[in-house]
């Protein structure tokens, strides 16, 4: 069995981007020789999301606003009240409770099958990272096992 293990490193742009990486996820994969075996997908950050979804540009939108719905922006949340908030404090410390939320519903990560050196995705089938925060530096870490 081989283990590989590689990172991503990209800058978001936006609040609510969604990041298409199937090309480089299934460039990883061809590269670690791994023919049969999983593949998952992390990302290293509570305010990104990791799903398997279709890249239809009217159907992100509805996902933007569904997640906008679910964690609007504009209400007040104790996260972003930084004369209350006494942890986990980074300057320049950022207004990002809705970002926060709004990964309660997401996931930080997706495993997915191997077969023959090729993720196995439906026709439709795409891997996203999920910006929920803001233009930022952000790191994807893959995990590749099998034979």
């Amino acid at each position: 069995m081989k283990v590989n293990h590689q990172e991503l490193h990209l800058r978001t742009t936006a609040c609510l981007q969604f990041i298409d990486l199937t090309e480089l996820v299934t460039a990883q994969v061809r590269q670690s020789g791994i023919e049969n075996g999983l593949i998952n997908i992390q990302t290293r950050h509570t305010t990104t999301a990791i799903i398997v979804n279709e890249n239809e540009p009217l159907l992100l939108e509805d996902m933007k606003k569904t997640l906008e719905r679910l964690a609007p922006r504009y209400l007040k949340y104790q996260h972003d009240n930084f004369k209350i908030r006494t942890v986990n404090l980074d300057p320049p410390e950022r207004c990002n409770g809705h970002a926060h939320c709004q990964a309660m519903f997401l996931s930080t990560s997706a495993t997915l099958n191997v077969l023959d050196g090729k993720i196995q995705l439906g026709k439709w089938q795409r891997i996203f990272l999920i910006e929920l925060d803001g233009a930022r530096d952000r790191s994807i870490s893959l995990m590749m096992m099998g034979n």
